[in-house]
């Protein structure tokens, strides 16, 4: 089945869907954020056949979430890495993150937890706030269109 191409949409989540939204793509920013470079490292960590895990990395450094730089040990191998655009995903991610922690786990199941590294506490939950600074709940927002 092929895709429909959303990277024209007026709505700003179909084009970031159009973009990185495969779940691929989204474990493989992921796994970026905690530090991984490599492709063997990627692939260890997700599983997924080589083709596809080169297929993502590809789009991913395409859209110019990565970038493909000589292995930092000087070896022959190229790393990815994450570029700004890359690295401004992490509050996208930790969103979902804190959405799947609240509600696809039960309370005393096991999960990975986001901490500060520097004392090791959870990472506050992310809240939508007003331009003056009020907290806003999922009824307090709409969607506008807004011209250019």
């Amino acid at each position: 089945m092929r895709k429909t191409d959303l990277s024209e949409a007026s709505c700003p989540i179909a084009r970031s869907l159009s973009d990185i939204g495969d779940w691929w793509s989204l474990l493989i920013v992921r796994d970026a954020l905690s530090g991984m470079t490599r492709f063997s490292e990627f692939q260890r960590s997700l599983g997924c056949a080589k083709n596809i895990l080169s297929a993502r990395l590809a789009k991913l450094v395409e859209r110019e979430v990565l970038t493909l730089a000589p292995a930092s040990d000087g070896s022959a191998y190229t790393e990815y890495r994450l570029t700004e655009k890359g690295k401004a995903l992490r509050v996208p991610l930790v969103a979902l993150r804190q959405w799947g922690e609240a509600n696809l786990f039960d309370a005393d199941e096991e999960r990975l937890s986001l901490v500060d590294r520097r004392d090791g506490r959870p990472v506050a939950r992310l809240e939508l706030h007003a331009h003056d600074g009020r907290a806003l709940g999922p009824d307090d927002v709409e969607t506008r269109s807004q011209p250019a």
